[in-house]
């Protein structure tokens, strides 16, 4: 119950953002030509959004994910100050003003942890996504 404005709070612009992404994306999607060509076949308007523009929309929308998803874990600080959560983002903020630099560095290091493994995941969904993507 506590959580429930928290968790608005972090993922209520992030949310907004997802969604006009991945509008934005489908309605240009919609317009290629394979997708004129797969309701020319007579496939189900659900299998053609599913199937064919779902996937090749989302390939913008999962590059955002990646820094999108670092940028939430590391801007906690705000929320966990204003709403009085003990979390990491509050004790790194605690270690700045009392100039504890082995907890900056860790806390840093974690973040950077987090940063690269969104990333890290952004570029193996690439390949899911979109066949022509292979990693050797």
């Amino acid at each position: 119950q506590h959580a429930i404005m928290p968790s608005v709070a972090l993922g209520l612009a992030s949310s907004a953002l997802i969604a006009r992404l991945t509008r934005a994306s489908l309605l240009q999607v919609i317009r290629e030509d394979y997708i004129r060509t797969a309701r020319a076949k007579g496939l189900a308007e659900r299998l053609i959004i599913v199937r064919h523009a779902l996937r090749n929309s989302m390939i913008p929308v999962v590059t955002v994910l990646g820094p999108l998803f670092a940028a939430l874990v590391t801007g906690t600080f705000v929320t966990e100050t204003i709403f009085g959560i003990p979390g990491l983002g509050r004790y790194f903020v605690t270690s700045i003003t009392n100039r504890d630099h082995p907890v900056i560095m860790g806390t840093i290091l974690i973040y950077a942890i987090f940063l690269v493994i969104a990333n890290l995941v952004v570029d193996i969904t690439y390949a899911f996504l979109d066949p022509r993507i292979r990693y050797t």
